[in-house]
């Protein structure tokens, strides 16, 4: 999992404005028409293989797609169970809703991502732990030893095995009720910066920082969450989910309806600017777009956000099972996926977003 020199700032593709005449969709999403490129009909069909009548079962459950297009709806679709009001669960792009908090925090002057992170357990003097950084943290280069391995271990499995799930463990098992203490716990293994490592126990550990800066209580830090990111954009169906200790479990737990999902989405298309106002900082969006990591399978992580290499400037949360929100500079598109695809069937969703997202090139 390499470490890679990110592209530097003022190459990075430019971010598109809202269309003059669109409205922002704070409280009721503007639709819109299929730009004359796109082929309705061939638009219609890709959809039919998730939604249709007889879907590709390679897909497993499909849920909702939300296909936005300079600003405006233009596809929209739903499975038998979900519709527009439906909330449905981020997983791990929650992961990328933490990253925006801590940019508001940022902007406030409340923390600094260059800082040593402020996590007592890490502070003794011999202590590797206490060079790690909130930077090191939100790009996943913090060193900390953990298995993000979501295959259930065996009965006879003992913890120090390599094959051992730090993430199940941590969501399902021993940490459940402290996720952030769990994952806090892990010892250093590389040094920080040093390696890149995908763990859900890293951002449950950023989920505390910001719990603790905000007062270390759950209902503060709701309601943090809805006062300075989701309401000002007009999401009202967010969800957040808190273990017993209090942490927002930041890794995995955020149910949205895929609209709200969208205008996510949009927020950072629109480099974390909503209808005039800054809800979090355009250097923190324009940060995230940087691969500052490559992982073995080639895909490029920025910073808690993931980040194409497709030529069009596209950048994505991620879930397990392949949930995503795109953001597509190039195209001005958003394309929201929610579902349930089992992991030996990953490339059916992922090729079939591309072949949508290619409509609009």
């Amino acid at each position: 999992m390499t470490i890679l020199e990110p592209v530097p700032l003022d190459q990075l593709p430019t971010l598109p404005s809202q269309p003059a005449g669109v409205p922002w969709p704070t409280r009721d999403w503007p639709t819109g028409s299929l730009p004359a490129r796109v082929d309705p009909a061939e638009l219609e069909a890709l959809i039919d293989r998730a939604f249709g009548p007889e879907p590709d079962a390679g897909f497993g459950a499909s849920h909702a797609l939300v296909v936005v297009h300079e600003g405006r709806i233009v596809a929209e679709r739903y499975g038998l169970d979900s519709g527009p009001d439906t909330p449905l669960l981020s997983w791990s792009m929650a992961k990328s809703v933490i990253h925006a908090l801590v940019g508001i925090l940022v902007q406030d002057g409340r923390l600094d991502p260059a800082a040593c992170a402020p996590i007592d357990a890490w502070q003794g003097a011999c202590d590797p732990r206490a060079r790690i950084t909130l930077q090191h943290l939100l790009r996943m280069t913090d060193g900390l030893e953990f298995n993000e391995d979501y295959a259930l271990p065996s009965n006879d499995t003992d913890p120090s095995d390599a094959r051992w799930s730090h993430c199940i463990d941590m969501l399902f098992g021993s940490g459940m009720d402290d996720v952030a203490g769990y994952a806090i716990d892990r010892p250093a293994r590389h040094e920080p910066g040093a390696v890149f490592n995908y763990s859900s126990g890293t951002s449950n550990i950023i989920a505390r920082i910001i719990g603790n800066e905000l007062g270390g209580n759950s209902e503060r830090v709701r309601s943090f969450m809805h006062d300075r990111l989701f309401q000002p954009i007009g999401i009202r169906t967010a969800d957040p989910s808190f273990d017993a200790a209090g942490t927002f479990v930041g890794s995995s737990y955020l149910h949205m309806t895929a609209r709200d999902w969208a205008r996510f989405g949009l927020l950072y298309l629109r480099g974390g600017e909503w209808d005039g106002e800054t809800i979090v900082p355009r250097a923190w969006v324009d940060d995230c777009r940087r691969a500052w990591a490559v992982d073995e399978e080639g895909n490029r992580y920025g910073t808690h956000w993931w980040v194409g290499a497709d030529g069009r400037g596209s950048f994505w949360c991620s879930g397990f099972e392949i949930q995503r929100v795109i953001c597509v500079p190039s195209t001005d598109l958003v394309v929201v996926r929610l579902g349930r695809t089992p992991q030996e069937h990953y490339d059916t969703p992922k090729v079939w977003l591309e072949q949508i997202i290619a409509l609009f090139d």
